[in-house]
């Protein structure tokens, strides 16, 4: 190789870097985050993205929380849940008090330690 193409090679590859880099940019992982009426709950929002940070999660610099909330009762949370599913998020947290939305078939079977 002369040493004019190698320049040219070098100076070339030198102007394409930024463009390479900037096309390898990292996707930002997304947490989803399922509650009832998280607009009158804001403290809990607070802890929770304190909890992050604590971390070194930092919401809008490097995860992103996407939030999805119903108002009164727990009616259309499964609707929001499976909303968050499709969009692939990393993870799901959740807030409220757990309830079952069907009772079991079936009592689990009991074992005894004998």
């Amino acid at each position: 190789m002369r040493r004019r193409d190698f320049i040219t090679l070098l100076g070339g590859a030198a102007a394409m870097w930024p463009l390479a880099a900037h096309g390898q940019q990292q996707k930002v992982p997304v947490v989803g985050f399922l509650g009832q009426g998280l607009d009158r709950r804001q403290h809990w929002l607070a802890v929770f993205r304190a909890g992050l940070e604590l971390e070194g999660f930092v919401d809008g610099r490097n995860v992103r929380i996407e939030y999805r909330s119903t108002e009164g009762g727990g009616n259309g949370l499964p609707e929001l849940a499976a909303d968050l599913v499709r969009r692939e998020v990393a993870v799901i947290a959740a807030s409220g008090p757990l309830r079952r939305s069907r009772p079991r078939a079936q009592p689990l079977p009991s074992r005894s330690c004998s």
